[in-house]
């Protein structure tokens, strides 16, 4: 190794051991009971994501299942908050803060009822939309300019049916495998967001 590539390899090394650039955020709600269930969709997706980057999640750091790797040459911070759904924020703030990462740097995934069952769509920024983890986020970021990833959950079979019931039932064994595929394109689409592509995510994924 000649003395430019041993330089580029220390700088390599000191990128890699430097803070998170990225928060990666996968939003549900912890415990066995609700493993499965529409409402995380999120937890599933970053879980996906780990696999894929051989980031193991088993630390527990600001309230959270969650793990620190690398996507490409950007080091990232992985997150699956376990203060359940509504309080989301309490634990991405924390991390947000505690790194000094940006919200344009907060990357979160997370079940939308206005999709069809398998469908991702891509934002750079928005409001709630009704989901009471990004209203939890937007809140304790202070900020609504967080880039996400929604994984679609399906609507309500009728407008009377409890939405509560709705995104906390199991998905049905028929949408599975379209929901396992959505799983691994949002992992795929967050990888490109990541390496500063998200114009090629939007248009490869979003749909």
């Amino acid at each position: 190794m000649g003395i430019f590539d041993l330089f580029k390899q220390i700088e390599s090394d000191k990128h890699r051991m430097g803070k998170p650039e990225w928060l990666i955020v996968g939003l549900g709600n912890p415990g066995l009971e609700y493993a499965e269930t529409r409402h995380n969709a999120g937890f599933l997706a970053v879980s996906e994501l780990a696999k894929r980057n051989h980031i193991a999640m088993t630390a527990m750091k600001f309230r959270s299942d969650c793990g620190d790797g690398m996507l490409g040459e950007t080091r990232c911070f992985f997150m699956k908050p376990a203060t359940y759904m509504n309080n989301s924020g309490e634990a991405v703030a924390a991390a947000a803060d505690f790194y000094k990462i940006p919200p344009e740097r907060v990357l979160v995934l997370y079940d939308d009822i206005s999709l069809p069952p398998g469908k991702i769509r891509i934002r750079r920024k928005g409001s709630a939309g009704g989901h009471n983890g990004i209203k939890s986020m937007i809140a304790l970021l202070g900020s609504e300019a967080f880039p996400r990833i929604k994984i679609g959950v399906g609507e309500k079979p009728h407008k009377d049916y409890n939405l509560a019931d709705w995104v906390l039932g199991k998905f049905p064994e028929a949408e599975m495998e379209q929901m396992q595929q959505a799983f691994e394109q949002a992992a795929e689409a967050a990888e490109l967001i990541v390496a500063g592509k998200i114009e090629e995510a939007m248009s490869k994924y979003s749909h």
